[in-house]
């Protein structure tokens, strides 16, 4: 009897929705499939510039280059450099995981939107915004693409006086890591466990006590009431791996699901491998400033100093309280690649809770560059 009367219910419901895809075919399965990923008639401002930020996201570039109003004022390949990058760059290998348009301004031919775009990376996510511009051509809406200038880099010769070790090896079949050398001297100069939401954060900062530069890593092992081990992790990218002599980093270790009052002891264990190295490129960090409050983050600008293009840069901030004490570590990779003499915004959020606390702030910024030609 169960069995009939679950027949009967779905038959009815198929039909139903056999009925409602013959009237409807296409809304019914924009619906199904997730509409607002989908192509819409952009007879509206949001439309458009929703239209826009999908075909971007699928990589249909020629497709939504043909859809902007302004598309005579570049060409193609620099729309596809504005989103990509015209440099290698963190941006180069970003996929767009999700956007959303909020509407500013509309008149009867021109509206004024903000596109919000959040981009996916192997070391995490980044936003970017772009206030758009639109007009009406008949009932349709297109969009004005604010094209990012890229500064244009002159010929120029920049003395190189920095400092620089090398290592040299007997035996250049040896595996990286594999040194008939005591490791660089490294020691960890202070650490705090926090307690958050989504489980046991432990912080702190991590010297090169030695006279040459170090590969360092630091693992943290929690211990229990019952003297075993909870769990144990790395830094991974919460930390400045290559550090020159007396160089700090600081250091962000995460165990989700762990509870601190869990935790009786942490072991820690700084690793250290020799590995050569220089003072360059030199990176100044501009005009910081800390921003308290519902949305705190430090804010500033990288300024490369060095004749090379950096292409992947990392922002690490440790944040303290008036006694000197470690509040947070936070970080931000930046998605452009930093130009000789052209300082790139950042902007490294700090959660709310925490910023009540702060009272000072070191940054330093971690790099890594591919020695590309200007």
């Amino acid at each position: 009897m169960k069995g009939t009367l679950l027949a009967i219910v779905l038959f009815i419901i198929t039909g139903i929705l056999l009925v409602i895809g013959y009237v409807s075919p296409v809304s019914t399965a924009v619906y199904f499939a997730g509409g607002k990923n989908l192509l819409q008639a952009p007879t509206t401002p949001e439309a458009a510039a929703g239209n826009i930020a999908y075909l971007i996201k699928v990589h249909r570039w020629s497709d939504a280059y043909h859809q902007l109003a302004n598309k005579a004022e570049f060409n193609e390949s620099s729309f596809i450099q504005d989103l990509t990058g015209r440099y290698l760059s963190l941006r180069s290998f970003a996929t767009l995981s999700s956007f959303d348009v909020t509407p500013l301004h509309e008149s009867a031919n021109q509206a004024e939107v903000l596109l919000h775009m959040q981009w996916s990376a192997v070391v995490g996510r980044f936003d970017t915004t772009r206030d758009l511009h639109l007009i009406r051509d008949g009932n349709t809406w297109k969009v004005d693409w604010p094209l990012y200038k890229q500064p244009q880099v002159p010929p120029q010769v920049i003395p190189m006086t920095y400092l620089r070790w090398t290592v040299i090896q007997p035996d250049s079949s040896n595996d990286w890591g594999a040194q008939n050398v005591a490791p660089p001297r490294v020691s960890i100069v202070d650490m705090r466990p926090v307690s958050r939401a989504s489980g046991v954060v432990i912080l702190g900062e991590l010297m090169n006590q030695d006279v040459v530069p170090a590969w360092v890593s630091v693992r943290a092992t929690l211990i229990g009431k019952n003297a075993q081990p909870i769990a144990s992790a790395g830094s991974f990218d919460m930390i400045c791996h290559k550090l020159l002599p007396k160089q700090v980093t600081p250091f962000l270790i995460r165990f989700p699901h762990v509870d601190l009052s869990q935790v009786t002891s942490v072991q820690m264990q700084p690793v250290s491998v020799l590995v050569q190295a220089s003072a360059s490129p030199v990176i100044e960090i501009l005009n910081q400033q800390f921003h308290p409050g519902a949305d705190a983050a430090l804010t500033g600008q990288l300024s490369n100093e060095s004749g090379e293009i950096v292409n992947f840069s990392h922002v690490l901030s440790t944040f303290y309280d008036k006694n000197g004490q470690i509040v947070w570590v936070a970080g931000e990779y930046v998605p452009r690649a930093l130009l000789p003499g052209t300082p790139i915004d950042f902007r490294v959020p700090v959660p709310e809770d925490l910023a009540k606390n702060i009272n000072s702030e070191r940054t330093i910024v971690s790099t890594y560059s591919t020695r590309s030609p200007l």
